[in-house]
């Protein structure tokens, strides 16, 4: 089955500007209903993933147009809700499958143990069973951040501003709260996202483009700005 894909634009933006595109988004598009129940925003940590040789960071750091990269997700510092993930980039188009999966599973995963995965019915876990067992996919980094989202149904446009991004170093200690971070963004900048699935409505555009003129945009990589700290380039 093919992958739905979807545009994806990125922005560092300052603090100032973040208070501007905020006030103007809010006028135009809702809160997402996870951001509106936790008072505005919320909580994501995922640990990434990589093989034994770095693939998806230096495939990032060239520029390679087709790859994928994968992630358990966990919200507001919780396991009620985890989330096996791979955000796949095709050319300029991206695409995110993901599978809601246990507390234990999770363990398994991060202990790079994928015993029983090849008899799943999730294609995403038996593509991590190949992963691991062929090029020996494993946990690197977590990346802390607060999220504000808004959505609006017109091509299921969703705008969302990434705030005060850590990393977690070497740690892979996912479900601990006390994992120490640090950020990784100077003059805690934000980075706004842009999601559209095949034209962004011009009237959202033109706000954006009023209340950001400056904003430039980028293909900033939030788990390579964590992997930094290993001393990766």
């Amino acid at each position: 089955m093919a992958l739905p894909l979807r545009h994806e634009l990125k922005f560092l933006i300052t603090r100032t500007q973040l208070e501007v595109v905020r006030h103007t988004v809010g006028h135009v598009l809702k809160l997402d209903p996870n951001a509106a129940r936790n008072g505005g925003s919320y909580h994501i940590r995922s640990l990434y993933f990589d093989t034994v040789f770095d693939d998806a960071l230096y495939d990032k750091i060239a520029g390679v147009k087709d790859r994928d990269k994968y992630r358990i997700r966990i919200y507001n510092l919780t396991d009620k809700n985890i989330f096996m993930e791979c955000k796949t980039k095709v050319g300029s188009l991206i695409s995110k499958r993901s599978v809601k999966i246990s507390r234990d599973l999770a363990e398994q995963l991060i202990a790079a143990d994928p015993a029983g995965l090849e008899s799943t019915q999730s294609g995403l876990l038996r593509d991590i069973y190949r992963e691991m067992r062929t090029r020996l996919l494993h946990p690197v980094v977590i990346v802390d951040y607060e999220r504000e989202a808004y959505i609006h149904t017109c091509e299921e446009v969703r705008i969302t501003f990434d705030m005060r991004v850590r990393s977690g170093l070497n740690s892979i200690d996912l479900f601990n709260p006390q994992v120490p971070t640090v950020p990784v963004l100077e003059h805690d900048e934000t980075i706004l996202e842009v999601k559209y699935n095949r034209v962004l409505p011009p009237y959202i555009r033109d706000v954006l483009t009023w209340a950001c003129p400056e904003a430039v945009q980028t293909a900033v990589s939030k788990y390579t700005l964590c992997r930094q700290y290993e001393g990766k380039e």
